[in-house]
């Protein structure tokens, strides 16, 4: 009577085991299946701008409003006449911003400080897709100084006087990027492979990754939207599969 509860728990132990063994392998069979390696792949392009936008903020003060409303439209006419001598049209430009301001209606104001009463600003703003003549007009600035011109700084387009230039034909570099990118992926992914006496299988999960337009020259205080010169840049992360 004692020897059939004795045989029954030792087939008992034997089929526990026996499954668990079937479970071992089926699970070393899953994670050799799954076995993959990530890799990242970049890829660099040195681009120019096609686009300049040029924001030149002229201000004019006086006691008299009129007096400084007539200086503000001779500096418009007299910058106009500077970006036609640069080869700038007018169809590229467009006046924006036109604020008058009255020191004697400021509450928090004492006037009896103001050389000035009126001070009005006006922003003419330059768009071409010339970005090599806008530069090269933005230098020659000190003409206009020259001839009377007040320019003041402001908070658009970055806050500075410089031409902001624009990089718009990203869409026609990606293709080639990416495939750049993943080449360089793929590359790495098999001298992993090598070295671990593997092979690679196909591609499990890709991310493009984000495409970035940064300064060519990367240094302190120099912004992208400065410089004529970009790079663009994108960091591509494939997972591929291990054999």
């Amino acid at each position: 009577m004692t020897e059939r509860p004795v045989l029954a728990a030792i087939i008992l132990a034997v089929g526990v085991a026996a499954a668990g063994l079937a479970t071992g392998v089926g699970f070393a069979r899953g994670r050799s299946v799954d076995r993959f390696v990530t890799v990242k792949g970049v890829a660099e392009r040195e681009v120019r701008a096609d686009l300049a936008i040029w924001p030149l903020r002229l201000v004019a003060a006086s006691n008299d409003l009129g007096t400084a409303n007539a200086q503000i439209r001779t500096n418009v006419q007299r910058l106009r006449e500077f970006l036609a001598r640069q080869g700038i049209d007018s169809a590229q430009t467009s006046l924006q911003d036109f604020s008058v301001s009255d020191a004697y209606a400021n509450q928090y104001g004492s006037p009896s400080g103001v050389t000035s009463r009126y001070v009005i600003r006006q922003t003419l703003v330059v768009r071409s897709e010339s970005p090599d003549q806008v530069l090269a007009a933005s230098q020659r600035i000190p003409e206009l100084v020259s001839a009377g011109v007040v320019l003041s700084s402001g908070n658009e387009y970055g806050g500075n006087n410089g031409p902001t230039f624009v990089f718009t034909k990203l869409n026609d570099v990606k293709p080639e990027m990416i495939q750049e990118a993943t080449a360089q992926a793929r590359e790495a992914a098999e001298q992993f492979a090598r070295d671990s006496r593997a092979s690679i299988g196909g591609i499990r999960r890709a991310n493009q990754g984000v495409f970035q337009i940064l300064p060519r020259d990367q240094a302190m205080g120099i912004s992208e939207e400065s410089q004529i010169t970009k790079m663009v840049r994108v960091v591509s992360t494939l997972d591929y599969s291990i054999r």
